[in-house]
């Protein structure tokens, strides 16, 4: 199969990016979203990242223009009938993401792969519940898309071989890495990464030190770009703890136990970045409404 046509359903800050990703490589975009504003707002969000990369001389006007003329906003999932490739980036919820996916296999094509930006669920559990689970695959990107090189391509049981290369192929003529991973809750890089996050909560519950430090000390004496509660805000609160409940529920990893200051955080609606503010504070422009990731 030759991927020509690409389908992202969700236009937040995952969905922007990944369309990004794919108009840049030289595949036409058709991005899904619930309303026309929301679809509008979502081309926004991509022709402001490449306005951005023309000021720094990283690509030309030219480029731009021709980049945003591959991608087509709509609400119809009917538009994303003759997709080679839906890929699915919407609210890390299962039963939000099986309603989505009994609606796409109604709407697509036999051919048509879905695949799945999820970040912890399982991709199996979503595969049987359409009628073309060997055409399931999970796709997680990483946030932002538009930057971080790396996509974790998840095979459930049930993916066919020939899927499994689509997104491999797929991935690598976006410019990212691709790794493969088991389908097991988190992955590869969720299933280090967030009980290292939780236990940076932890720490500060234990007023072991402040937030402040603990980022400072990971940043100097690990190299990461971000420290943990920097990296939790850009995640999202929400987001995490949904996560670390997923890997709970199939390791019971004390470790993994979601701390309490997080689900305190999370009930009070302080996300992170999303709201203008979770361990840290942001303007009030650069929230937005809360989004997948």
């Amino acid at each position: 199969m030759t991927v020509k046509r690409v389908g992202i359903v969700g236009s937040g800050i995952m969905g922007a990016g990944i369309a990004e990703v794919a108009a840049k490589a030289g595949f036409d975009v058709v991005i899904r979203s619930r309303s026309q504003e929301s679809a509008d707002t979502c081309l926004a969000k991509v022709g402001k990242s490449l306005g951005r990369q023309v000021e720094k001389d990283k690509i030309t006007a030219a480029d731009s223009e021709a980049i945003l003329a591959r991608i087509k906003g709509v609400t119809d999932l009917a538009e994303l009938e003759y997709c080679e490739l839906v890929l699915e980036s919407v609210v890390e919820d299962l039963g939000t993401k099986k309603q989505l996916f009994s609606e796409l296999d109604a709407a697509c094509s036999a051919g048509t792969i879905i695949a799945t930006n999820t970040s912890t669920l399982p991709i199996l559990e979503l595969a049987v519940s359409v009628s073309r689970a060997d055409r399931v695959v999970g796709m997680h990107f990483f946030n932002p898309a538009a930057v971080m090189p790396l996509v974790e391509v998840v095979p459930a049981l049930t993916t066919s071989p020939e899927t499994f290369d689509v997104a491999w192929e797929f991935a690598l003529a976006c410019g990212k890495t691709p790794v493969k991973s088991k389908d097991q809750a988190g992955f590869i890089v969720n299933a280090l990464l967030f009980p290292y996050l939780n236990a940076a909560i932890r720490m500060l519950e234990g007023d072991i030190a402040t937030k402040e430090d603990i980022d400072t000390a990971m940043k100097g004496g690990c190299g990461f770009p971000m420290g943990p509660f920097e990296l939790l805000d850009l995640i999202g609160l929400d987001t995490s703890l949904a996560v670390l409940e997923r890997l709970y529920e199939e390791r019971r990893e004390p470790g993994c136990v979601p701390a309490g200051k997080l689900r305190q955080m999370v009930m009070a609606r302080q996300l992170g970045r999303k709201t203008g503010g979770g361990f840290y504070a942001y303007p009030t422009a650069a929230a937005s409404k809360v989004s997948s990731s």
